[in-house]
């Protein structure tokens, strides 16, 4: 059976071949300590990759195509029904829980390269010493994550009429205002944030 049929057998065809891999560059590695920071930084990437990754197909691709699909709705288009119904509620699941395990496991990779005593989740948010550049990166992607939960959900779930009770017109216009702004708002911190997270490893541009 072939593997990449399915999108559960890819994903695990490709956890298989990084264990492969892992193997072929170490293969002593089982005589040597584990890398949990490596592992968690692997697991933070793959995660923030499928979060960041959505919030711009949002704000560079559905947006867009949904805004012009309700322009040319009265003109024999097809309108953005297909998209608000079959498209945008999957994508806001995995929208919404990729930033939480992005959450997590970027605080799992703070504990797992914390040295010293203490917290490593607290030496980020506090900007201790050498924790100052990813501390900003922790702070910008909490805020991020408090963007989805508390401003971009609750008001996707109106605009998408997900609630118990249908919205009237005034609070989906109203949640889309709130919605997209801060689905923007998420976009403009994510380019510093992904600079502050690649910085802490490799150093500031300037």
């Amino acid at each position: 059976m072939n593997p990449l049929n399915s999108i559960l057998g890819t994903i695990i065809s490709g956890f298989i071949l990084a264990i492969v891999i892992t193997f072929a560059l170490n293969p002593g590695f089982i005589s040597i300590n584990p890398n949990p920071w490596e592992v968690w930084v692997w697991l933070h990437v793959l995660v923030g990759i499928a979060w960041i990754g959505l919030l711009y197909y949002f704000n560079f691709v559905q947006v867009p195509a949904v805004g012009q699909a309700a322009g040319e709705a009265n003109n024999g288009g097809p309108g953005p029904a297909a998209i608000n119904k079959y498209v945008a509620p999957r994508a806001l699941l995995w929208f919404r829980w990729a930033a939480v395990a992005t959450w997590i496991t970027g605080a799992l990779a703070l504990e797992a390269m914390h040295m010293g005593p203490g917290s490593g989740i607290h030496a980020a948010f506090a900007f201790q010493t050498g924790f100052e550049v990813i501390g900003v990166g922790a702070w910008l992607g909490t805020i991020m994550l408090f963007n989805v939960w508390v401003l971009i959900w609750p008001n996707q779930k109106k605009i998408l009429g997900l609630t118990a009770t249908p919205a009237s017109p005034e609070e989906i216009a109203k949640a889309k205002k709130v919605a997209l702004m801060a689905s923007r708002t998420n976009t403009l911190l994510s380019i510093p944030m992904i600079l502050a997270m690649t910085a802490h490893g490799h150093g500031l541009p300037f």
